[in-house]
């Protein structure tokens, strides 16, 4: 049931009020159109160019093979798998096919925290620290530039938040972009290739400092594995243990995990090209099988197409499923609202990965204007994962969509050409 602009507004309101939440920006007209216009209905001859699109990326030789789902109403409007698993063992391509999901994992981790809200468990705005004591002696590095360049280290004006977590203003980069002393610390401390339990992933992170002070400047990293922390300390279970009884099995998100524990599944692993497996200059895509300690709710999960499109019907569905309710109304309309928007003061560098037509919610990038010779919807949320998954969920035209491939190198290309084939498909 379409819900108008202003019974959201009410609901992320009453969010604010119920998390702790003091500032945050209102979903927009893109969930008004929902209301006054109706959703857009797909023609087969636009999805039959989508499909084309797909294929020729594989017959060009710059993918294996790939999967889309596109589903509205709660159906699949386009459903199909696209080439092979893998070119060394030419398997095809089917539904059961196990991806890397990488950072589409946040989504998962960021939805298991605000169940924790909703349990009273937790607030937005308690201090990181109140979890992880070794946060509270946390600094900032801080480049000085006077006579010659110096580096310090400076004491916190406010503590980490949970919701500087959850919207990437913690200060806590990946090392592999930007060339600051701070992102060349992380990058040397090479926390991605570690492989210790989350509360020794957190006691490291905490060793080296904030890239600047909390709530200052969007900064995309290892946030979201530290909310990972977070669940385990208040749930007493582990990450996976505490996401497979709230979320993944009550879901059936069966095969979502953070390896594959099965060696007989190795054939339904989906691998990127030969010469396509580096997702930074230091990493390369992992091996699914090896056994892993690190539970990185920030980019740690493998899983299939089927199971990730029922977590987005869920999320579309505004916390239901199946006649279960995993989380309320009002605390989706809250995930789904801009929480950096220009009311916060909260700065964006040339990293800033959502755009300039999107601000970021709690979990994913929230679509706040509208793109330059498009029609696309307000109010629209997703995110992406740097191995080629990405996902996108459209309230207004009550619609998700879930692409997932194998290609750190060619991921942002095709997710921005294919999202646009398909709003096309729509009329937009």
């Amino acid at each position: 049931m379409k819900r108008s602009r202003a019974e959201l507004a009410r609901r992320v309101a009453a969010a604010a009020l119920l998390f702790g939440v003091v500032t945050v920006a209102y979903p927009r007209a893109g969930h008004a159109e929902a209301a006054t216009s109706g959703p857009r209905s797909f023609s087969a001859e636009g999805l039959a160019k989508v499909g084309d699109y797909i294929r020729n990326e594989i017959a060009t030789g710059k993918i294996p093979g790939a999967i889309l789902l596109i589903q509205q109403h709660g159906k699949p409007v386009y459903f199909e798998n696209f080439g092979v698993r893998d070119v060394a063992t030419q398997l095809p391509m089917t539904a059961d096919t196990i991806f890397r999901l990488y950072s589409i994992s946040k989504p998962v981790t960021s939805a298991a925290i605000m169940m924790l809200v909703e349990d009273g468990r937790l607030k937005l705005d308690d201090p990181v620290a109140k979890y992880i004591p070794s946060f509270a002696d946390m600094k900032v590095g801080v480049e000085k530039k006077d006579e010659k360049e110096s580096f310090v280290l400076e004491p916190l004006s406010r503590p980490v938040t949970i919701l500087d977590l959850l919207r990437h203003t913690a200060g806590l980069p990946y090392g592999f972009y930007g060339g600051s002393t701070v992102r060349k610390l992380y990058a040397d401390a090479d926390l991605f290739n570690s492989d210790g339990s989350n509360a020794e992933f957190v006691e490291r992170l905490a060793r080296l400092p904030l890239a600047e002070q909390p709530g200052t400047l969007w900064t995309y990293g290892h946030a979201t594995d530290v909310l990972g922390r977070i669940v385990e300390v208040i749930s007493g279970k582990s990450l996976l243990q505490f996401e497979k009884e709230r979320l993944l099995d009550p879901l059936g998100m069966s095969e979502t995990a953070f390896f594959v524990a099965d060696g007989s599944k190795r054939p339904r692993i989906a691998e990127p090209m030969p010469n396509d497996r580096a997702i930074s200059p230091v990493t390369q895509v992992r091996d699914p099988l090896a056994p892993r300690i690190w539970e990185s709710g920030g980019g740690g999960m493998v899983g299939t197409i089927t199971d990730y499109a029922r977590f987005c019907q869920m999320l579309l569905n505004g916390g239901t499923l199946d006649g279960k309710r995993y989380l309320k109304p009002e605390t989706i309309a809250l995930m789904a609202s801009d929480h950096i928007g220009p009311e916060t003061r909260i700065a964006r560098d040339h990293h800033y990965y959502p755009g300039a037509t999107s601000g970021f919610g709690i979990g994913f990038a929230v679509r706040t204007s509208v793109p330059p010779n498009t029609e696309w919807p307000l109010g629209e949320y997703r995110w992406d994962g740097v191995g080629g998954t990405f996902f996108f969920i459209d309230p207004a035209d009550d619609m998700f969509a879930v692409f997932m491939v194998q290609t750190p190198s060619q991921r942002g290309r095709i997710q921005l050409e294919l999202k646009t084939l398909i709003y096309k498909a729509m009329g937009r």
